[in-house]
């Protein structure tokens, strides 16, 4: 790029891409153990024991496409659209799309609208623009996000958030609000053509947060501290479940210090062969090294500032 700022504004664009996108499904640990998907047949008894078949029968699907729409008030709109897999920790990819707010207008200074995320269960790739390649990636299109490294230069939010990542699946928003006590039917609807049981609920995010993360005490007081600053506090969710109890809308929708945050996802494909390889090393830039040369530094949400 043309100065130390563009670069770490390119940079503080991927990180917040591959995160935000990746997000749209969600994170779990939950047991793999039980039936690839409940029969049709299933009667429900109510909405905790629906949710907890969808739960099981999403988190065994192992793999979907998955397409998705967020915006934070007016700094980002953006669109996710690929595949994942998570039977055998996080992989896939998404094209994401800048489509509106600061961060569009930013990344198109770096040369480009949309990047490629690629997942791997230890780190994720970020495939920049031509021009950040020659101007500040010395030639390299792709940067690698290590984990270890996100976590360690967030704190205790990059700790959390590699948590996230590692274990994401669809069937979290399913356990959001299983956690949440917090669960009610709104009825019957159809999406997409599809006949489908829509529930909602509030979730507390810190307590959500607290039930579900491997955090010490430390983190966790910690991150409680860093979302109040950042003015989340709850995070109302509805999802939609078919007949075969898996997922297959999800929208969510929190006020943030900066702006209302809302995401809507719609999951297809359950099952569809995704495979997801590390980008030539030649073509690779370490994310860590991008860092020392943009002397950039880490911000409270475990993006780049």
């Amino acid at each position: 790029m043309k100065s130390t700022t563009a670069r770490r504004a390119t940079l503080s664009i991927a990180v917040v891409a591959a995160l935000t996108g990746v997000a749209a499904c969600g994170s779990s640990d939950s047991d793999k153990g039980g039936d690839k998907a409940a029969g049709k047949s299933e009667i429900h008894v109510s909405p905790i024991a629906a949710l907890r078949s969808a739960e099981k029968s999403t988190a065994n699907a192992d793999s979907a496409k998955v397409r998705s729409t967020t915006s934070v008030g007016d700094t980002m709109s953006m669109t996710a659209n690929g595949a994942l897999t998570w039977g055998n920790g996080l992989k896939g990819n998404l094209t994401i799309t800048y489509t509106g707010g600061q961060l569009a207008e930013m990344m198109k200074k770096a040369g480009t609208s949309s990047m490629e995320a690629r997942y791997l269960p230890d780190a994720y790739y970020a495939h920049m623009s031509d021009a950040y390649a020659q101007q500040a990636g010395g030639g390299k299109h792709w940067i690698k996000y290590s984990y270890d490294d996100l976590a360690k230069l967030g704190g205790a939010s990059g700790s959390y958030m590699k948590d996230q990542i590692q274990n994401a699946t669809p069937n979290q928003s399913v356990k959001m609000l299983l956690a949440s006590g917090d669960v009610k039917k709104v009825g019957e609807e159809k999406v997409s053509g599809v006949a489908t049981t829509h529930y909602s609920g509030t979730v507390n995010v810190a307590e959500l947060a607290d039930k579900t993360s491997n955090l010490s005490a430390e983190q966790m007081s910690a991150l409680k501290k860093q979302l109040s600053q950042a003015g989340v506090t709850t995070d109302t969710v509805d999802i939609w479940i078919n007949d075969q109890n898996l997922l297959v809308k999800k929208s969510e929708k929190a006020a943030m210090a900066n702006g209302t945050m809302t995401n809507t996802t719609f999951y297809t494909d359950y099952g569809v062969k995704v495979t997801a390889e590390a980008p030539p090393a030649g073509d690779t830039k370490d994310f860590a090294d991008l860092l020392k040369s943009a002397g950039t530094a880490t911000g409270g949400t475990g993006t780049v500032s």
